[in-house]
């Protein structure tokens, strides 16, 4: 997300002609998004995509479940007997 943010600012920059970058070639301003582009095949190749997804849903499952045992009074911090 970062290249297609830093790409889009530039893009931006050329079209209105600010000074530095309406003199930078126009590959200069296409890059991060060539750099976006190979990030998420790589990202998606390597499965790191799916694995961030799957951290995400566990941590969610995880607040889920303390959110229910507290409201069922059964604190996980308590010791059971």
């Amino acid at each position: 997300m970062w290249f297609v943010s830093i790409g889009v600012i530039l893009l931006i920059l050329k079209l209105l002609e600010w000074t530095p970058v309406a003199t930078w070639s126009w590959w200069w301003v296409g890059l991060p998004f060539a750099l976006a582009v190979v990030w998420w095949s790589w990202a998606d190749a390597s499965g790191w995509t799916q694995r961030q997804a799957m951290r995400q849903m566990d941590e969610k499952k995880a607040q889920r479940r303390a959110r229910s045992m507290n409201a069922l009074g059964q604190d996980e911090g308590k010791s059971r007997r």
